[in-house]
């Protein structure tokens, strides 16, 4: 196959489906492109990541993280991954396309007024909430990071020095020394653990800084210089700057972690919510599979469909990966099993549901810790399958919510007995011991 990196001078299929083209961008370990999907005509980009590189740098175990995190991140404010492909040499991101290329080209031509910054920044804050309540943290957030759509909708990008909560040492911390210089927190300059959601916060501060300001808040030519203004907090807002809007960054450029304004505070600031329109359940985008209007009726092709290998005790066996969860019979009618999950999930504290035409239930915890769907398909005149999945979100606070406060509810309120499975040979498929 011909080098990517030759693929402005000649057409380049990557694996029989993407049409390269023009070169959009590159960085210290990848290249990215311009491509198609030659089946559907969808553009995408390409991110080229050289394996040589990665394994000469030791960098290879922060690409995995990289794809790993955005593999679980579905919002409309965070650049999509489609998939990722591979060769021996290289890796192959298939990335949702920002038509509208990076903010900080537009904030290098003028400075935005006060209510398009917020805009932006308001769907700044819904990504990184979403990313927090999941256990992830960007740590290099910044204008060049941040790219535009084709409807001027701002897109979070490049995960490359992302963590997870799994990550934090014993003190409950993270330790790794990462982000921009101009951008970065002043505990992560204190060579101390760090809150990744704190870092992330400092970052989205001096961002809302520079859209209104059109210039860093710290900043100058030689660094250490520049690194003590950001471990004191020294900066000075424009004249132009709202009485409100310099309160609100003090609390986001604050230099005392402990003391500084979390997402959750900062949804609840005036300057904040004027025209903030909260993304829910419904915007973010999951693929869910879609049966139409109807509960649907199994056949035995569908049965087959439900197994791994064409294996048929893959029905009840571990739903792999993503696809967290279970399948199981009840006696009883899909219309009344729905009711049925909707009261339960109703009753239950911190959860929100939504119902989803006929045949099944959207489940999502409150702060957006976990996203679940809950389908009935009849099997027969009396009997149906329940099959629920975890599609997003910390599959400990799921577990325990489908274990403990939904499954027993919609069994003991069915027909179905332990003794019912046990005939039909029905088997719990994750989450349960």
């Amino acid at each position: 196959m011909p080098e990517i990196e030759q693929a402005a001078a000649e057409s380049t299929v990557l694996f029989e489906k993407y049409e390269v083209g023009r070169l959009l961008g590159c960085g210290a370990f990848a290249k990215v492109y311009h491509a198609r999907n030659t089946s559907t005509g969808q553009s995408v980009a390409v991110k080229v990541v050289s394996k040589k590189k990665l394994a000469a740098t030791g960098m290879a175990s922060n690409v995995k993280r990289e794809i790993a995190i955005m593999s679980r991140l579905h919002h409309p404010n965070i650049v999509k991954l489609h998939e990722v492909l591979a060769t021996k040499t290289k890796i192959y991101f298939i990335l949702e396309f920002a038509k509208g290329g990076e903010l900080f080209a537009r904030i290098a031509k003028s400075r935005f007024g006060e209510d398009l910054a917020r805009r932006f920044f308001q769907q700044l804050i819904s990504a990184v909430g979403y990313c927090h309540a999941r256990g992830v943290f960007h740590r290099d957030l910044k204008p060049e990071n941040l790219l535009l759509d084709e409807q001027a909708n701002l897109k979070v990008s490049d995960f490359g020095l992302g963590a997870v909560k799994e990550q934090m040492e014993v003190d409950g911390m993270l330790h790794t020394l990462c982000g921009t210089p101009a951008y970065v927190a002043p505990e992560i300059l204190a060579k101390k653990g760090y809150d990744g959601a704190k870092v992330d916060v400092w970052s989205c501060g001096v961002i809302l800084f520079v859209l209104v300001a059109g210039y860093l808040p710290f900043n100058d030519p030689n660094l250490m210089v520049m690194y003590r203004k950001i471990y004191k907090g020294e900066y000075r807002c424009p004249r132009w700057f709202s009485t409100e809007l310099r309160r609100f960054l003090a609390r986001l450029l604050d230099t005392n972690p402990e003391k500084r304004i979390t997402v959750d505070e900062i949804l609840k600031e005036e300057w904040f919510k004027k025209g903030y329109k909260e993304v829910t359940f419904g915007d973010l985008g999951l693929e869910w599979k879609s049966e139409g209007d109807d509960v649907k009726d199994l056949n035995a092709f569908d049965i087959i469909s439900f197994s791994t290998g064409l294996n048929l005790s893959g029905l009840f066996d571990s739903l792999k990966e993503v696809e967290e969860g279970e399948r199981f019979l009840l006696k009883e009618s899909p219309e009344k099993v729905v009711e049925k999950v909707v009261a339960a999930a109703a009753s239950v504290e911190g959860i929100i549901v939504r119902r989803r035409k006929q045949c099944g239930v959207e489940l999502e915890g409150c702060d957006g810790n976990f996203a679940a769907l809950v389908e009935v398909y009849r099997l027969s005149a009396e009997l149906v399958v329940v099959e629920v999945r975890r599609r997003d979100g910390n599959g400990g606070v799921f577990r325990d919510v489908w274990s403990n406060k939904l499954r027993p509810y919609l069994c003991a309120a069915s027909s179905s007995t332990t003794s019912d499975r046990e005939e039909t040979g029905a088997q719990p498929v994750a989450g349960e011991s």
